[in-house]
């Protein structure tokens, strides 16, 4: 079972035009909705392969409504917490002749301290019922102190399970270090992570963050590929072949795509291989998340995985 909580819930829209011009007026070909942020883009992700997924999100308003029924709709079961402030909308332009994309991204929903504790008390109740992995991702919201994340790591590992993160900015070092079982990445997070150069090799970047977190880490570097260590093996993940021009969304894909391969028995190069089939297959098609399962497998049936030294 995979069980995701959601600090940062969003409607994710995606408008797919001819061209972005700036200062002009365009008429999209096509418009895409969907429950997004990070945490829910992964859960739906890992729901179209078949996982049993459910979500904890704090969701307001009729952005928060909308929320609950895509989620609903995707097979994720949810356990809201209401808040007092709508949920934030998310906007991503894509310009279809220049395989370009423009992003317009409201900050994460402010939550009130009593707002936080009933996601606490949400999850701690939940986890017992739910083995398997917990996933926390995306970034913390004002009003949140830096140790959110650890906190939400803690407990779950005090209820037995395995957690995975994906966030960035000064909430990520410390639920790094409270020894999050998997650590999912991009370059340029890894690097302010680390405090390093972001031209650095993504491996050495896993292995550094591995020697804090003692998990499993693996960086993602978009058409580049990624990399991952356990600290027992090393391996890199090569580009698939396939590229498209909807990127928004694919590393939730990796990590959704990832978390149900693990959750389903597979070893890492499994999970890897996966992972990043989902994460191009989201690239091809518009919409955070949204790809056709069987091309993932596909794509993913064709990429080479290696074990370095």
């Amino acid at each position: 079972m995979i069980t995701v909580v959601a600090l940062s819930p969003s409607v994710d829209v995606t408008y797919v035009v001819d061209e972005f011009v700036l200062g002009e007026v365009h008429r999209p070909r096509s418009v895409h909705r969907e429950a997004g942020g990070k945490s829910l883009n992964a859960a739906r992700a890992a729901a179209a392969l078949g996982a049993r997924v459910s979500a904890v999100a704090a969701l307001s308003g009729a952005t928060g409504e909308f929320v609950a029924q895509r989620l609903a709709d995707a097979g994720v079961e949810l356990s809201r917490v209401g808040g007092g402030l709508e949920t934030r909308t998310c906007v991503s332009i894509a310009s279809a002749t220049e395989a370009r994309m423009t992003e317009l991204y409201e900050r994460a929903t402010p939550l009130s301290d009593a707002e936080w504790q009933s996601i606490l008390n949400v999850t701690r109740d939940l986890l017992p019922q739910r083995p398997g992995w917990l996933a926390v991702a995306g970034s913390v919201p004002s009003g949140l102190d830096d140790g959110v994340l650890a906190r939400l790591v803690e407990l779950g590992v005090d209820a037995g399970l395995s957690v995975a993160i994906d966030s960035h900015g000064p909430a990520l070092g410390p639920a790094v270090d409270a020894g999050a079982a998997l650590v999912k990445v991009n370059r340029a997070e890894a690097a302010s992570l680390l405090g390093r150069d972001d031209e650095s090799d993504i491996l050495e970047f896993a292995e550094a963050i591995h020697e804090r977190s003692r998990g499993i880490v693996v960086v993602t570097d978009g058409v580049a590929g990624s990399a991952a260590t356990n600290g027992q093996a090393r391996w890199r993940v090569s580009p698939s072949e396939a590229v498209g021009a909807f990127s928004v969304g694919s590393g939730d894909s990796f990590l959704g795509g990832m978390l149900s391969a693990l959750d389903d028995g597979a070893d890492l190069a499994g999970a890897l291989r996966l992972g990043a089939g989902c994460a191009t297959a989201n690239a091809l098609e518009p919409g955070a998340a949204r790809f056709d399962p069987e091309r993932a497998r596909s794509i993913a049936a064709e990429l080479t995985v290696e074990q370095v030294r």
